[in-house]
């Protein structure tokens, strides 16, 4: 079954092909999905190795009658959901004409034939110390320890892999002197090449080891827009600072900053992380030769500067107190910034007049997030200025409870433009909270591509005798390939509410929210208080 149609609902058509032994990048297919999606007659497109949790993930889609002839790991399988016949043919020929042009298939353009192995990338590439993992989990472990025994450090993309198989390789990095970034770790920057989703920034004296892949992207962001650079952003995966792993990529990425002549300021990142894990870090870097600034979203501020290191409670006041550290600048400067105390006089001023629109009942926010970890900072400021007596909701969108069988939003934004419009039916929503991430990876447009949506939503609101109020922050540089200014431009064209970081753009929901309340004179405790 399928979506309502003037009134009934449509019956789709399932349609698939599989690609025997035609192994591709999970980001290249999440790309070829997105284009499918926007072809005519489309509803749903995946294309997927076909291991036995892909398939599950098709199945749960409503795609799973695409992978018809039992397709085993090794194989692709396209699948799509499409109104009628014809839409489903013609997506699939779509489908397979990209798949060719990409790897130089028979029937596409001719290319040179891509390394297949690590064995032979190395042939090609002798003097190389770092290879990209990105294939099935059932089949990343293996790749990353043949990658391991030839000396070479691991960007391990991939996911669903085992816990159990990233402590290993992990405990088989540490003995051999190497990293294992990951898995499903999905930023880097490493000798100034960006790996997986990441931005354009300078070169400079500041390095970051990040269990938070949007978040480094943030902080490497802003420092670049700061004025200073990056030595080296190593990304750990999102599951390092778990207590049965340990950090150790986390330990071991320190370490290697710390011995780097390039690296002055260390920036260390996190989503929550084990409280045991925690102190083993900050006692390894307790009485650190270098500043060490530490952004463990939530964690106790107090504990940090125990061991002689700087607490940042956003990624906006991290990348500020680096900077600052690094240039020799007084951190009275940085730690003055309102966003580490959460009180902005001249923004409770754009709060007020911009709660001066909304109607009577409407206070509360909405976030829809591409990135997770600024999902995750959005709701630690929100807690901060607001309390927990709300009815706020923050959602990740790239989570796996919203991707499946879809692109990712950050490389095709129609999830999340159908929750937009959805959200201008709430009567009692004042914001609809956004970020929008450019870099590496992501979509080539992507204010373009929401501002339809976002158009629609404030014009569904006012219709019903209300405003919408969208507050945004675009999280890139001026080097990123889509432009940070075109970006910002679009969006403020759409009457978007910018702020520069993503804190600051909460801070502003909170404080629109708070005046639409009538409680905009209430103080909000300050982060860097966390710990009292």
């Amino acid at each position: 079954m399928g979506p309502h149609a003037g009134g009934r609902r449509v019956t789709l058509v399932i349609r698939g092909a599989v690609h025997r032994n035609s192994y591709r990048d999970s980001v290249e297919l999440m790309g070829i999905a997105a284009q499918l999606e926007h072809l005519t007659g489309i509803q749903r497109a995946g294309l997927v190795m076909a291991t036995p949790a892909n398939l599950a993930v098709l199945a749960e889609a409503g795609l799973a009658d695409a992978a018809a002839g039992a397709p085993g790991p090794n194989d692709l399988v396209v699948a799509v959901a499409a109104v009628d016949d014809h839409s489903a043919e013609a997506a699939l020929a779509t489908a397979a004409t990209l798949l060719a042009a990409g790897t130089g298939d028979a029937d596409g353009p001719q290319e040179a034939r891509p390394a297949q192995t690590i064995g032979e990338g190395l042939a090609e590439l002798p003097d190389a110390n770092l290879a990209l993992v990105s294939t099935p989990g059932t089949y990343a472990t293996a790749e990353a320890l043949r990658a391991l025994k030839r000396g070479l450090n691991v960007f391990l993309f991939s996911d669903n892999v085992p816990i159990e198989d990233e402590i290993r390789l992990k405990e088989l990095a540490e003995r051999k002197g190497l990293l294992v970034m990951g898995p499903d770790c999905g930023t880097a920057i490493v000798g100034g090449v960006p790996l997986g989703f990441a931005n354009a920034v300078r070169r400079g004296p500041i390095g970051l080891v990040g269990a938070s892949g949007t978040g480094l992207q943030q902080v490497t962001s802003l420092i670049h827009r700061y004025g200073s650079g990056v030595s080296q952003a190593f990304g750990t995966g999102g599951r390092d600072l778990d207590e049965r792993v340990g950090g150790t990529t986390m330990l071991a990425a320190t370490r290697r900053l710390l011995e780097d002549p390039a690296t002055k300021v260390i920036i260390l990142i996190s989503k929550p992380p084990s409280a045991v894990v925690a102190a083993r870090i900050l006692d390894a870097v307790r009485s650190s030769p270098k500043p060490i600034v530490v952004n463990f979203l939530g964690g106790d501020a107090a504990t940090v500067e125990a061991v002689g290191a700087h607490p940042a409670p956003t990624f906006e006041s991290a990348a500020r107190l680096a900077v600052a550290l690094a240039g020799g600048e007084p951190l009275a400067n940085a730690a003055a910034d309102p966003v580490a105390g959460l009180r902005d006089p001249e923004m409770d001023a754009v709060a007020e007049a911009a709660a001066g629109r909304l109607a009577p009942g409407q206070h509360e926010i909405r976030g829809l997030y591409s990135g997770g970890s600024l999902a995750g900072e959005a709701k630690v400021v929100l807690k901060a200025m607001l309390g927990t007596d709300r009815h706020d909701h923050i959602l990740d969108l790239g989570d796996d409870e919203y991707t499946v069988g879809r692109p990712h939003p950050m490389i095709d934004p129609r999830l999340r433009n159908e929750h937009i419009v959805a959200t201008a039916s709430e009567p009692a929503v004042a914001v609809l909270l956004l970020d929008v991430v450019l870099g590496y990876g992501s979509h080539p447009d992507p204010a373009e591509a929401l501002a339809p949506a976002i158009a629609d939503a404030t014009a569904l609101a006012v219709s019903s005798g209300r405003n919408l109020l969208v507050v945004a922050s675009v999280c890139g540089t001026d080097l990123d390939p889509q432009g940070l200014e075109r970006q910002e431009r679009i969006l403020a064209q759409r009457g978007v509410l910018l702020e520069p970081s993503n804190a600051r753009a909460a801070m502003l929901a909170a404080s629109i929210a708070r005046a639409a309340a009538g409680d905009a004179t209430r103080g909000a405790k300050p982060l860097v208080g966390a710990a009292d």
